[in-house]
């Protein structure tokens, strides 16, 4: 039994990483400052995905734990179903915390890359994300809209660093009627 779990743990660890790795050619930001990326941010675009498919007026809204991680509540709307959705979660940095490469889980022992790959180090005002693929991508914001043509530069940087940005959602901010 002892071998059977060792052999499984074996081969499931190199997936596990991948899970919350990088993708190749994408470099996390480095100075990455928590203090100044905790608090709200909108999503301004994304690449679709299951578990945000259909959501408007998303946000992610980050906080300190005591033990050094982030606890992290994603929150959108669902027009169809005239509803709030929120999912709640834990962050960790997966080395230097001066480095925005984190592991992010929302079920128990499962953990997927959260890659801040280009960040206004100025202001904290935008920020882009991947996952542990080109199949996860986010334009964040600190306020519900991005000015243009930062809007197109960033989509321009990633569509040079090979993320299908014409699969690109523009996320409504806005709530609509039910």
């Amino acid at each position: 039994m002892k071998r059977l779990l060792i052999g499984l743990l074996t081969a499931l660890l190199p997936g596990l990483s991948a899970c919350t790795g990088v993708p190749d050619g994408v470099t996390p930001v480095t100075r990455f400052d928590v203090s100044r990326y905790l608090g709200t941010w909108y999503e301004i675009a994304r690449l679709d995905h299951r578990f945000e498919r259909g959501l408007v007026a998303v946000s992610a809204t980050y906080t300190l734990n005591s033990d050094g991680s982030l606890k992290v509540v994603n929150r959108g709307y669902d027009p169809k179903k005239c509803a709030w959705r929120e999912s709640t979660g834990r962050a960790k940095f997966m080395a230097d915390p001066n480095t925005g490469h984190l592991a992010v889980s929302f079920f128990g022992p499962f953990y997927g890359g959260y890659t801040v790959f280009a960040l206004d180090h100025d202001a904290y005002a935008w920020a882009m994300v991947s996952g542990p693929s080109r199949d996860y991508l986010w334009i964040l914001s600190r306020t519900p809209t991005l000015p243009d043509a930062i809007r197109t530069t960033l989509v321009e940087q990633a569509h040079g660093l090979g993320f299908p940005t014409d699969g690109l959602i523009t996320v409504q901010q806005s709530v609509p009627p039910c």
